[in-house]
């Protein structure tokens, strides 16, 4: 059974950062399951790829990929295919990370074919512009994210409110029912609020969970205006 992703949602991006490796995304993900069971928040985890399957079958949260290939089952060594992330008890995927950015014409696809085995999509986009191009393919999710606040320790919603406010905007004329999420220095519950007081459903965020010293009481504070 797909585990339900509910609104407002905290996305939380594992990266490759060496807090997660060996047993860590399982452990991180364990904390995050339980803050929520706790709080009733809703908290994705998204665990690098080779943990994709383990963690999804460890925890009762949703999982999302950090990235899903323009591949259907077939011929594709080396690549991730939808059906494969969807086999893995993950729930959706996020798609053009900063990290790994996908070009247009292949983002379409990605969202096209995760669709087909009913994964959720979260599309990242760096500015409005490419948030309103990215509506187009009518991903569930979009989320903007500045790459030069990514890693950072001032979060968007302060640094930057006028690119979320914008990008709501824009990606509801091209498509209503699209949420919108957003990230970029995001650490704290304040920063929480004012995303979803700027017309978001959520945040995507790593470093500011995954680097913690305290990952649960930094959990416990992210969720608290939910």
């Amino acid at each position: 059974m797909t585990k339900r992703i509910s609104k407002p949602v905290v996305i939380v991006n594992f990266k490759a950062y060496g807090e997660v490796e060996k047993e860590g995304a399982l452990t991180l993900a364990m904390v995050c399951e339980s803050v929520a069971e706790e709080t009733g928040a809703c908290i994705c985890v998204c665990p690098p790829s080779v943990d994709l399957g383990y963690v999804s079958r460890k925890v009762s949260i949703p999982v999302l990929s950090q990235n899903v290939d323009p591949r259907a089952p077939g011929s594709a060594t080396g690549w991730m295919t939808p059906s494969m992330v969807k086999g893995c008890g993950a729930a959706g995927t996020l798609i053009n990370h900063s990290e790994h950015k996908v070009p247009k014409n292949l983002m379409g696809e990605c969202v096209e074919l995760s669709k087909g085995t009913e994964l959720v999509t979260v599309v990242c986009a760096d500015d409005v512009q490419s948030a309103a191009q990215a509506a187009e393919f009518r991903p569930e999710f979009i989320a903007v994210e500045p790459p030069e606040l990514i890693g950072g320790d001032v979060s968007v919603t302060s640094a930057n409110p006028r690119v979320i406010e914008e990008t709501v905007d824009a990606v509801k004329k091209v498509n209503g029912s699209i949420n919108v999420l957003c990230g970029a220095g995001v650490k704290t519950g304040e920063d929480v609020k004012a995303a979803l007081g700027l017309g978001t459903s959520g945040v995507l965020l790593a470093s500011g969970v995954v680097k913690a010293k305290d990952p649960r009481t930094v959990l416990l504070d992210l969720v608290k205006y939910l």
